[in-house]
This record gives structure tokens, C-alpha cells and sequence, in this order.
């Protein structure tokens, strides 16, 4: 006859031994103590400090600064904020803008609101649950987003997300996006002589980008733009430049944006032997 006792003592030392071995599982998150987060879905970290450039040094762009600041201390503070289309140029600052804007209504409010940088993909939802009766606000980016001509089901999702669908996001929670392009979905100038309805294709892809109540163009830089972006890095480094300089760097890279300015700005610290943080 088999002795139970003697094999349930070694049942439970093997479960102990597999349990010794396996992965330790994922730390809770606390949503509450951190500026901002990055979510995976199946991974997501607290991020400690949230690097952003401060608002003065963004130049070039004063009216979507305003209107970006405006509606971010606006959700920090409770208060009836909006979703927020942030669209144009690359290199123009939108997601560095965005950073920046948390940052400063953090530092106004604190522990009011954090930054969560997120893909734009089925996990939102699980997301959403997982902020929804947090007591604390929250932005969450969805940077570069684009989806191709043929996906039907990426704009689909958002539009849910952003008002009337099931999954809609939670009250203490705002989207800000950013895109290269201002219907977020690729289009075409074909779709402008489909001979059937050649409004209805348009209007349905930019539906999308009008669920947004806050919408931003950010366009190329101006040469006088983007010598202002230069000196106000510039003075803050206290780096000195010749704007000629400044100029053929944009030149041999063939755009001017605020990229670009912080990219020669980098230049000019490493000629002069000097860090910039």
C-alpha cells in the first residue's frame, strides 16, 4: 500500500522546485506615483522621469503651443478637455510638444495627470480598463499613427474609442495623436474621380480625423522659423552660431524643421566639446 503522506511531501517539493525556477511574474504598476508609462500590452514599465524639452525652448509653433498647453492643463486639472489630432511636417515637435505640455501641468498639478506612450492597436481597450476609475487623469500618445488605404479595421477601432463606441475611452483619460497626415488614413487622388459617390470615400476617411475636437497642423518651418529655433537652443546652451552656418546645415539635409535646428544644435555642442545635458 502506497504511502499518500510520503507522496504528497514530494509532490509539493516539486511544485516548490518549478516554482523556484520559473520567470518571476510582472511587478504591478502603480498608475499613480510616476510622470508617465509605456504600454506593450503584455509588458508596460513606469517610466521615472519624463524627458521633455521645456516649453520656452519650442519655438516656431506659438499657436499650437498654446492650444496644446491650454487643453493638457485643462484634463490635469479636471476639467472638460479634448482629444487631440496633432498633424503635419516631420521633425515639427508634435510628440515633443505633447511631452512637453505634461511636464508643465504636472509641475502645476501634481500628481494629477502622466504620460502614457501607447501603440495604436487592439491593447487600447485593455488599457483603457486598466486607467478607467484611476484617481488620477491621464494623456495617452499614440505617436506616428497612419494606416494604410486598405486597413478598414485600425480606423474602425479609433473612431470607436474615441466617442460612442462600447470601448469608448474613460473619462479621466484623452488620446493625443500624432500623424504625418491629417486624415490619419492614406489617400489618394483617384479617390477624387470615382465617378459613384466620389464624396462619400473622402468624407468617410476624414471622419476619422473630425472625431478629434482638437486638431493641429504643424507645417514646414520658414527660414526665419527656423533661425529662431536655433538661437533659442542656442542661448540656452549657451553655444554661439552664424546663421549661414545654420542655414547650409538645413541645406545639405535638404528640410527645416525643429529636428533639424536641434540636430545642428547637437553639432554645435560636440564642436565645442560640451554635453547638452
Amino acid at each position: 500500500m502506497s504511502d499518500l503522506p510520503a507522496e504528497e511531501s514530494l509532490l509539493r517539493r516539486i511544485a516548490d522546485a518549478l516554482d523556484r525556477l520559473a520567470p518571476p511574474g510582472p511587478d504591478a504598476i502603480d498608475w499613480l506615483s510616476h510622470p508617465a508609462y509605456v504600454w506593450q500590452g503584455t509588458a508596460t514599465h513606469a517610466v521615472p522621469v519624463l524627458v521633455a524639452p521645456a516649453l520656452d525652448l519650442i519655438q516656431g509653433i506659438d499657436a499650437q503651443k498654446t492650444a496644446v498647453t491650454g487643453n493638457v492643463a485643462r484634463l490635469a486639472a479636471g476639467a472638460c478637455a479634448h482629444d487631440m489630432l496633432l498633424w503635419g511636417a516631420r521633425g515639427m515637435g508634435k510628440s515633443a510638444l505633447v511631452r512637453a505640455a505634461v511636464a508643465a501641468a504636472a509641475a502645476a498639478h501634481p500628481g494629477r495627470i502622466a504620460l502614457v506612450q501607447a501603440a495604436a492597436d487592439a491593447t487600447l481597450a485593455d488599457l483603457f480598463n486598466v486607467l478607467r476609475g484611476q484617481s488620477r487623469n491621464f494623456l495617452v500618445l499614440v505617436d506616428d499613427l497612419g494606416f494604410d488605404a486598405g486597413d478598414s479595421e485600425g480606423p474602425r477601432k479609433l473612431r470607436s474609442w474615441l466617442e460612442g463606441g462600447v470601448e469608448a475611452r474613460p473619462a479621466n483619460v484623452r488620446l493625443a495623436v500624432t500623424s504625418n497626415r491629417r486624415a490619419i488614413v492614406e489617400r489618394h487622388m483617384r479617390e477624387q474621380d470615382d465617378p459613384i459617390n466620389p464624396r462619400d470615400v473622402v468624407d468617410d476617411q476624414l471622419a476619422l480625423a473630425d472625431r478629434f475636437g482638437l486638431s493641429l497642423g504643424f507645417h514646414a518651418c520658414s527660414q526665419d522659423d527656423y533661425l529662431a529655433i536655433v538661437t533659442g537652443y542656442a542661448a540656452h546652451y549657451a553655444l554661439d552660431f552664424d546663421p549661414a552656418d545654420a542655414l547650409e546645415w538645413s541645406k545639405r539635409r535638404g528640410s527645416r524643421s525643429g529636428r533639424i535646428a536641434w540636430h545642428y544644435v547637437t553639432e554645435l555642442a560636440g564642436r565645442a566639446g560640451r554635453g547638452l545635458f
